[in-house]
């Protein structure tokens, strides 16, 4: 069971986890927040890099998914993982496998909230978040992130919008420079700190050497070491 809370109303989605997919995070919880707080009525929703469809099916409880939702992960594992439980949950859905918006050719949402692998991938290797899930986003953790941005305008309606996030262990003013690129609109519309684990901590010569070759946002406060996830909602 995984229990979410946005301004008091508390929604729960019954979640079986698999081996290799990804686990839900602090930046789950800032994405399906700003993705609650920012529409006001039922749209149709594709959660992109969906690990174990929790992102989706949250704002399934919350009554923001029109008729059916939308899915789709590269991970094989990730994808039978939320078939399993959009069943359980007894939600109508289609999954898909594959990269990106390969899977959903001619398709368009009037949401997109992407939730792809968006961290350096020299900074996951030593992390404890990626513990056999693949991570193929560079070395500063932009790759992914910017392909979405690249084609998703194609996967819009006319005023639909896309969410993602920006970590700063990534490269985080190039994703933003992107993201500017391809839309006239880019909003931050969430944001949360929150400590490094004690795996990165614990090498801080490798997180310097990160920092200086700008694979990552390297921030200090109180004599540890934080990150953040940011969150924008970008539109025509």
């Amino acid at each position: 069971m995984y229990t979410f809370t946005n301004n008091d109303i508390e929604k729960s989605v019954e979640l079986t986890q698999s081996e290799g997919v990804f686990s839900p995070t602090d930046t789950t919880k800032i994405l399906v927040r700003s993705v609650i707080n920012a529409i006001d009525s039922p749209k149709k929703i594709l959660d992109l890099g969906c690990g174990s469809g929790v992102v989706g099916l949250l704002l399934w409880k919350f009554g923001l998914v029109k008729d059916c939702l939308y899915l789709s992960d590269v991970s094989e594992s990730a994808v039978k993982n939320t078939i399993e439980n959009c069943r359980i949950n007894n939600c109508k859905s289609v999954v898909k496998a594959g990269a990106i918006y390969e899977p959903w050719r001619g398709e368009k949402f009037d949401v997109i909230v992407d939730d792809v692998s968006g961290i350096s991938q020299a900074v996951a290797k030593k992390s404890p978040w990626f513990e056999n899930v693949p991570c193929v986003s560079g070395e500063d953790g932009t790759i992914l992130t910017i392909e979405v941005l690249k084609k998703s305008r194609k996967h819009l309606t006319e005023k639909g919008v896309l969410f993602f996030p920006v970590i700063s262990l990534s490269n985080c003013t190039k994703i933003k420079e992107e993201a500017e690129k391809y839309y006239t609109n880019v909003e931050l519309v969430g944001r949360v700190d929150w400590p490094l684990p004690s795996e990165l901590t614990a090498e801080p010569d490798f997180l310097k050497e990160q920092h200086e070759k700008n694979n990552i946002e390297l921030v200090s406060k109180f004599g540890m070491y934080l990150g953040y996830t940011e969150i924008y909602k970008v539109s025509i």
